[in-house]
């Protein structure tokens, strides 16, 4: 206790020099062994400052309303580490329900809300139609953000009536039961889900007359395609029709993709927005078996898309993109959280987050 007293006190002294009021500052703490968890009992009581993360070799935690002393230190006390801290996911979930609910709020085109909500509509039709075709209990798990209520789908599941949900909904559960019974494989849910939501996001985009969202929707389907294509070629997979129709490019210029070498994608995509994540994507894939990188260059390219609204001062794009990157930094707190928590090197990481 003695060293973290000592590096307090040092602390209060040097921001009296400074001007700088530690009442209320949000801290970071290295290290959580005696003198770091003391740090963090004594920035609270002693300074009055805000711990909002603390780590150790085993990984960090982070909570930007501030972490509570007693629960993260019996928590060190018992596992040996910070990492697993139940509160750190709990906040994630929270944050991004605050993120939703503040678009919400500055969103005034209400179209746009309910369609950002349907996002939640789908992921709820995917957990629940798995279910549903594998005979397992359809209750419990569902995102109460959506449009459509948890219990209302529940209730639509287990009454095989869906009727009661939007025309979206039904034609999911329609085109995704049957694409199961096809050949009985599950993963031709998501597949069907992900068609009839893409036709569902252009529509509204088409409806609502906005170029923006047409633009950020095509450029979805793209990066999907382009993931989806380098894993279709890995798995010497000839199921092209899991390919998602309605973006930039056409769906021959992928399947083209499919037939050649890695070698040769840079030049079928040249001509396209996209052959520069394409050509570092697949050299990280060649040299690593990895397609990390093809991942965090289709998460920059959408992000300097959304980037391109900063100039807009008016008008629901803005508002759009601050929602869309908002979410992804809190997905990349996760990835970073759970990688570490499974032990991922650094450098992976790294190479995933860029």
């Amino acid at each position: 206790e003695a060293t973290a007293r000592g590096g307090m006190i040092v602390l209060r002294e040097a921001s009296k020099v400074l001007g700088m009021p530690l009442k209320g500052t949000r801290i970071a703490i290295q290290g959580y062994g005696n003198v770091g968890s003391n740090a963090h009992r004594l920035a609270v009581s002693l300074l009055g400052a805000k711990v909002v993360a603390v780590s150790d070799v085993e990984g960090g935690i982070y909570n930007a309303a501030g972490l509570d002393y007693d629960s993260v230190w019996e928590h060190s006390r018992k596992t040996g580490a910070v990492r697993d801290f139940a509160e750190a996911e709990a906040v994630l979930r929270d944050r991004r329900a605050a993120v939703r609910e503040l678009f919400g709020r500055l969103m005034l085109d209400k179209p746009y809300v309910r369609l950002f909500k349907s996002r939640d509509d789908f992921a709820n039709l995917r957990l629940a139609v798995r279910r549903a075709v594998t005979d397992r209990p359809i209750r419990a798990g569902y995102s109460d953000q959506g449009n459509v209520p948890p219990e209302l789908l529940e209730e639509a599941f287990e009454q095989e009536n869906f009727e009661s949900l939007p025309d979206y909904m039904q034609r999911a559960v329609e085109q995704a039961v049957l694409g199961y019974y096809q050949d009985k494989d599950v993963r031709r849910i998501d597949y069907v889900i992900d068609a009839v939501q893409a036709e569902y996001n252009l529509a509204c985009a088409r409806k609502l007359n906005s170029p923006f969202l047409t633009g950020l929707f095509k450029i979805q389907i793209d990066l999907t395609n382009i993931r989806t294509m380098l894993r279709l070629k890995f798995t010497d997979s000839e199921q092209t029709n899991v390919l998602l129709p309605g973006g930039y490019i056409e769906l021959e210029r992928f399947k083209q993709g499919l037939e050649l070498g890695y070698e040769a994608l840079t030049s079928l995509f040249f001509v396209t927005p996209y052959h520069a994540l394409i050509e570092t994507g697949v050299q990280y894939f060649v040299s690593n078996r990895s397609f990390l990188k093809i991942e965090q260059q289709c998460d920059r390219h959408l992000a300097g898309f959304l980037k391109t609204t900063i100039r807009i001062t008016a008008g629901p794009q803005p508002i759009v993109a601050y929602l869309l990157a908002k979410e992804n930094e809190i997905r990349t707190v996760r990835l970073i959280l759970t990688a570490k928590k499974n032990s991922l090197e650094t450098r992976l990481i790294l190479d995933r987050i860029g």
